[in-house]
């Protein structure tokens, strides 16, 4: 495969992504009173938290959308969620950088569960994030390098192109995150991505279109992501 053919798939999948954010946003109309928590209503399909969310689904012992970033978290990082849909099928994209490429499809099929979620803010941004639970920490692991690998195919980019800036790691007792800045095509920071891995439990979490979201934020949002995933 030509370099051109390379960058031309990667237009592609983000473009495909880019859309799919934007009918994502578009959909999403609840409005939160007060910072609320993330729930769904049923495991297959998709629920749209509201001012006062239901009780938190559970998608299989382990997992569920308790374990995902929360607006509590947003909200002490200057962050404003007005909304968030959350599904339990592993059919969400993963990041701007995989396109259509959802959880589901990295682990082909063989998590024990999924759980996913996508974010609106009051003002210009959205942040995804999707889950799942390995059979085995050894299938975690794997999970984990396709996600970095993933991630790291998008940090060298043509000028003028959008890109994931160096990678950080961060380790706690609950697991590890390894995060990365995102960078505008003329090189200001918006936003960032995360892989995360807590014993058998897997995540990836991005915000993206925020400008001047400043790094060290980012890494908060990511230690917060992690903390939820290993709870």
């Amino acid at each position: 495969m030509t370099e051109n053919q390379t960058v031309q798939q990667k237009s592609v999948r983000r473009n495909r992504f880019a859309a799919a954010a934007c009918f994502a946003a578009a959909v999403i109309t609840a409005t939160f009173v007060g910072t609320q928590s993330a729930s769904a209503d049923g495991a297959a399909g998709g629920a749209t938290a509201g001012a006062r969310p239901a009780a938190v689904a559970v998608a299989a012992p382990g997992l569920g959308s308790a374990d995902l970033v929360q607006s509590e978290d947003y909200v002490r990082r200057g962050l404003n969620p007005v909304g968030a849909t959350v599904t339990l099928n592993g059919r969400q994209g993963l990041s701007a950088c995989s396109g259509e490429e959802t959880m589901r499809d990295l682990t082909k099929g063989k998590a024990t569960a999924y759980a996913s979620v996508t974010w609106t803010f009051d003002t210009n941004g959205l942040l995804t994030e999707s889950a799942a639970s390995a059979p085995t920490k050894a299938a975690a692991a794997t999970w984990e390098k396709q996600l970095v690998a993933l991630v790291q195919d998008c940090r060298h980019e043509p000028a003028g192109h959008w890109y994931y800036g160096a990678a950080h790691t961060l380790t706690t007792t609950g697991g590890t995150a390894r995060w990365y800045p995102a960078h505008n095509g003329d090189g200001t920071v918006s936003g960032g991505v995360a892989v995360l891995r807590s014993g058998t439990k897997v995540a990836v979490v991005e915000l993206s279109g925020r400008p001047a979201y400043a790094p060290n934020s980012f890494a908060g949002l990511a230690g917060a992501a992690l903390n939820r995933l290993s709870s």
